[in-house]
């Protein structure tokens, strides 16, 4: 078999030293343009092709980050994922990911992140228990929650920071949004009970509500899933006194919602009942939902979320949790200014 040409005939044949290839090589690393057309010229001529797994031996560095989810059902993670992995891949970082049951978190998952010696974790619609933060943090790997935050105390809270939206705040547009166009009988379609983005945008919502002297009619919970919120609106709907508004914890739910109320029920939308949800995934807009909602800024929420993993992996910051503004975006479901 042909012996693979290694870094020190790179090194010979463009007639530098081998740490010039290893830096040629290393995102990010220094290194003249001269040097680095001399370099590549050689690999291509010899064929060679670095070693990540060899390097990662000698830096002690896997330039790998594991990427937690357990939700893909919501249209708003496979955008986190693209725009998450582009930002990564053009830092010298690779994406390995990993689904966990939505049920036990990433637990479930925690033996097989840490056996690939990553360099840190992004935890997207996953929970985090206090044993997984104890135990990364253990092992120097620092966590990023992205779009959560947990319940930590003690030392675990050390060894994770996060970056969501203001959640609370979406929750305010929405209610004042509603009591504005004249709805009365509001309801609220909560996500998971024990998930802090719908606690938080519930909490604003009612907290606007109440400032402007009104209630939450009636609440249910739709699981975060299509067929859960399907359920839900049936059940808020069956009701004697149904709602004439809905507030909905995600778009996702939000879209099932208008299946049902506009296909099983009969009901016009907006003109018999608003509708409100909060992510404004591209389906939001499309032609057949024209949804109104709050918009999570997705890109801005991704830079925050690598900038803070790469400063827990250098140890150049304490964990933080950042949150990110969000907007209204209005459209067709709610009705107009009277």
């Amino acid at each position: 078999m042909k012996t693979a040409p290694r870094a020190q005939d790179v090194a010979d044949l463009a007639q530098v030293s081998q740490s010039a290839v290893s830096r040629t090589f290393t995102p990010g690393a220094s290194v003249s343009e001269e040097m680095r057309r001399k370099v590549l010229a050689a690999a291509q001529r010899l064929g060679y092709r670095p070693n990540a797994l060899a390097r990662s031996l000698i830096t002690r560095q896997s330039r790998i980050v594991a990427l937690v989810m357990s939700y893909l059902e919501n249209q708003f993670y496979p955008l986190v994922i693209e725009k998450l992995s582009q930002k990564l891949q053009k830092q010298g970082y690779h994406v390995l990911m990993f689904i966990a049951n939505i049920d036990e978190g990433a637990d479930g998952v925690l033996a097989d992140i840490l056996q690939y010696q990553v360099d840190g974790i992004v935890l997207a619609s996953a929970m985090l228990s206090p044993t997984l933060a104890k135990s990364c943090l253990d092992v120097g790997v620092p966590v990023v929650q992205f779009n959560r935050i947990s319940d930590l105390a003690g030392l675990a809270r050390y060894a994770t920071g996060s970056v969501t939206s203001d959640n609370a705040a979406g929750g305010r547009l929405a209610a004042e949004l509603l009591v504005a166009r004249g709805y009365r009988r509001i309801a609220f379609l909560a996500g998971l009970e024990d998930s802090s983005t719908s606690m938080e945008r519930e909490r604003g919502f009612n907290q606007a509500l109440a400032g402007l002297g009104a209630r939450v009619a009636c609440r249910d919970t739709g699981n975060y899933s299509f067929a859960g919120a399907q359920d839900a609106v049936r059940r808020l709907f069956n009701r004697a006194d149904p709602p004439d508004a809905v507030f909905v914890a995600n778009d996702h739910m939000a879209i099932a919602a208008m299946d049902v109320l506009r296909l099983e029920l009969g009901l016009r939308i907006p003109e018999d009942v608003g509708v409100i949800g909060f992510d404004d995934v591209p389906q939001a807009a499309w032609g057949a939902y024209q949804l109104t909602t709050i918009r999570q800024h997705v890109e801005p929420m991704v830079d925050a979320a690598v900038t803070l993993l790469r400063e827990r992996m250098h140890g150049q910051a304490p964990a933080r949790d950042i949150v990110v503004p969000c907007v209204l975006v209005e459209r067709k479901t709610v009705r107009p200014t009277p």
